[in-house]
């Protein structure tokens, strides 16, 4: 170990930075996120260091360092671009054993400044002892996309009841084993998704009966976007990985399966056209009898889940049987589909307006507001409309939309396979029948698709030979 690994407490301690730069303001603003009492040594101040002073939130010496200035210190940090300063600055610190960072000079530090993430009151520190900040930074970002910013809030409430606890359970491993579940369970959910108030009930009454069987399942309805895995919200992850059983239905990607817990149970739901694995009814009397049973349930659904999703269905039966659940949006497959296709659903010369219709409506017909879809300067998505095709291409055009209108249907848009079919709404349903499209597919109808051969970014493996209109 090249460095101890310690946090020190500095509010309303003395602390000095010499350098009035960019970056001696950086370094002052994390000393005053710490609760310091900060002075700044410097001919002159950047902006940020000037608004602080205005403000009364740091204290100013103007001119060069003099090694008086280190009297009655806490803590230095040396930021100037005057390297034989911060070298005086470094011997005079370390001969009155005050701790000192020089910035980007390791060899003259007796501490360094780590990457820090901050879910106050827990914080993480990652170094690379000066090697390579840049690294740090880089491990940083990857652990705070594993830890949600509402930690702070979970260990706050741990705190309030860390004296109730030791009372309840007089042996330590007892409280372990109490701690280990309860902050990996639906009273850390709770308070991780903002109901404090409901999660400090729970806890009690957990206490109360020292007994966590009385605790209730939980729902959570994740969107899990069009396909592609890196699309996945940081709370989607979470869920996912923590749930006990996993609900899902045919337009989950098996890369996003892979990322749920190893060792929950999976159900799968899917859904065809004309071909209901289980039917909607009994889905959601599903997710009420596993919460029921104390589960944790990840009910997980393509898209987002209120898009054309029947989201709102299920969380209503669970509403009516008074399940605690939660909802976390997912990426639409009309944005994700769209991005990854190279077409931009708004642009300001084609497409001021953008409007979203499904081609599967309940009576199993295709009988949509043709009028409200062919606006001018307006783009229409259309889900789950392939089988529907040629009568939503025929039906715009008898209602007004010109027959050279460019359209496009995207085939598992957003994975590996995406295929984009372009053409216009007269000749669309000829090309996608012989590209023999197959669902999950969009249709994007509207000026915006010429925009698609110039713009589209995204390499997929998927054959698209014989989708456009040359």
């Amino acid at each position: 170990m090249d460095y101890l690994p310690l946090f020190l407490n500095i509010r309303n301690q003395p602390c000095l930075v010499i350098g009035g730069g960019d970056i001696a303001a950086r370094k002052a603003a994390l000393l005053l996120e710490a609760g310091a009492r900060v002075t700044v040594v410097a001919p002159d101040l950047h902006a940020d260091l000037k608004t602080a002073l205005d403000q009364g939130r740091i204290e100013y010496t103007e001119g060069s360092f003099e090694a008086s200035q280190l009297n009655g210190r806490k803590l230095v940090i040396a930021a100037t671009d005057d390297s034989e300063v911060n070298a005086r600055v470094s011997a005079e610190a370390q001969r009155l054993n005050i701790p000192v960072n020089v910035v980007d000079s390791p060899r003259l530090c007796s501490f360094i400044m780590p990457s820090i993430i901050d879910r106050s009151p827990v914080q993480i520190a990652v170094s690379t002892g000066g090697v390579s900040p840049v690294l740090a930074r880089l491990i940083r970002a990857t652990i705070e996309a594993a830890i949600p910013a509402s930690y702070g809030k979970l260990a706050k409430l741990a705190a309030d009841f860390r004296d109730q606890v030791k009372q309840s359970f007089s042996t330590v491993n007892d409280r372990r084993v109490f701690w280990e579940n309860t902050l990996a369970g639906p009273v850390a959910e709770l308070a991780l998704s903002g109901n404090l108030d409901q999660a400090r009930e729970q806890m009690q009454g957990i206490l109360d009966n020292k007994s966590q069987q009385s605790v209730p399942g939980e729902v959570y309805l994740v969107g899990a976007g069009p396909g592609d895995p890196d699309l996945l919200t940081f709370k989607a992850l979470r869920l996912m990985q923590q749930a006990d059983v996993i609900v899902y239905d045919r337009l989950v990607s098996k890369g996003i399966m892979d990322l749920c817990r190893r060792d929950a149970a999976r159900i799968y739901v899917g859904k065809e056209r004309d071909n209901h694995a289980v039917p909607q009814e009994g889905i959601n009397q599903m997710l009420v009898r596993l919460a029921q049973e104390g589960k944790r349930v990840c009910r997980l659904k393509g898209g987002d889940p209120f898009i054309f999703g029947r989201g709102g269905e299920e969380i209503d039966t669970l509403a009516d049987n008074k399940v605690n659940f939660q909802v976390v949006p997912g990426i639409t497959a009309a944005s994700g589909c769209a991005s990854y296709a190279g077409i931009p659903l708004t642009h300001r010369d084609y497409a001021q307006t953008c409007l979203f219709a499904t081609g599967n409506l309940k009576d199993g017909t295709v009988n949509l507001n043709w009028n409200a879809l062919v606006q001018p300067n307006q783009t229409v998505v259309i889900y789950m409309g392939l089988v529907g095709v040629k009568i939503i291409c025929e039906q715009m055009i008898s209602h007004g939309r010109a027959a050279d209108t460019p359209a496009a249907l995207i085939q598992r848009g957003t994975t590996p396979d995406q295929k984009v079919c372009t053409g216009t709404l007269a000749t669309l349903p000829t090309i996608v029948k012989k590209a023999q499209a197959k669902p999950p597919t969009l249709i994007i109808i509207g000026e915006v698709v010429t925009l698609q051969k110039k713009l589209a970014w995204y390499q997929a493996d998927g054959d698209n030979s014989g989708c456009h209109l040359d």
